[in-house]
């Protein structure tokens, strides 16, 4: 089977079941692991580099209001290919090529390629896409497998959740603006022992104010602006923390962002282990901080 993969998280499952030979396309944004960078890249992104987030979220609010696409689709790249299947989403325009796109481009180039999109918002939804893109390429044993194995690690983070107060945890999936979380990261949040203050799960993330991020009364904050891996979290944690957006007193922890939260694919299982071992320490902790701890845990 060759199978054309327009999500890294498809990407990354992908090749977590032992299909990365079948893997012939991806996006330039698919790196994980790294020979999905030996692949031949068949999509790119039309936003310059270099942006700060508030001139990312300007260009992408921009694109929205004009009606433009955000990522482009290399049909010539796509057609040279082969494709038995092509993988993407219907998830977030801000994630993917949108899959009318892929339909438009298939119809075009006359290839029968069959498509198969994602639209997670939950973790189980996310540990269901394993399991349907192993059947779709073969590999439903090592998606069981997969499976089976992540969900042992997250009953294993359930279980060593204390009985006690959980620290109220505030996730910033964006800074400038700042946007509460939604889809499966309050999920995360909880089975990792905290009390997700702003944010839906299962729903679409939300612009907010600072003052509802004040209101919140967090004890942690989570600095995971999509898109951005620790490095990038924790450039922007650093300018929050110095510019005193962030209520006295809070924890503030730079996560991965792009590789453990943002990406539905297997690693959301690191960043609730992650997330576990920070909650502890700060529920353990918190009643004896100073008035400003920020730490680099």
């Amino acid at each position: 089977m060759r199978v054309v993969s327009l999500l890294p998280s498809t990407t990354e499952i992908l090749f977590a079941i032992g299909a990365g030979d079948d893997v012939v396309g991806v996006t330039f944004e698919c790196d994980t692991p790294a020979e999905a960078r030996t692949r031949t890249i068949v999509s790119t992104t039309s936003m310059p580099s270099g942006l700060t987030p508030a001139e990312i979220d300007a260009f992408v609010t921009g694109a929205a209001r004009r009606g433009e696409d955000l990522y482009r689709l290399d049909a010539g790249a796509l057609a040279g290919l082969d494709a038995d299947l092509v993988v993407t989403q219907d998830l977030c325009a801000v994630c993917a090529i949108d899959v009318t796109v892929v339909d438009d481009a298939l119809a075009h180039l006359g290839c029968t390629a069959e498509v198969l999109t994602f639209d997670p918002h939950t973790v189980e939804e996310v540990l269901a896409s394993v399991l349907t893109l192993g059947a779709a390429v073969g590999r439903a044993d090592e998606a069981s497998s997969l499976v089976a194995s992540l969900r042992g690690r997250l009953d294993a983070v359930r279980r060593g959740v204390g009985s006690g107060p959980r620290p109220r945890v505030v996730v910033l999936e964006w800074t400038d603006p700042p946007y509460a979380p939604g889809h499966w990261i309050p999920e995360m949040v909880e089975i990792a022992g905290g009390e997700c203050v702003l944010g839906t799960a299962g729903a679409k993330s939300t612009r907010v104010l600072w003052d509802a991020v004040h209101d919140a009364r967090p004890d942690v904050v989570v600095v995971a602006p999509c898109g951005y891996d620790r490095a990038g979290a924790q450039a922007q944690a650093d300018a929050l923390v110095a510019s005193g957006a962030l209520p006295d007193g809070v924890l503030v922890h730079a996560v991965d962002a792009d590789g453990m939260w943002a990406r539905p694919g297997p690693r959301l299982v690191d960043g609730v282990e992650e997330l576990a071992a920070v909650l502890q320490r700060a529920a353990g902790t918190r009643t004896s901080q100073p008035a400003v701890d920020y730490r680099r845990l």
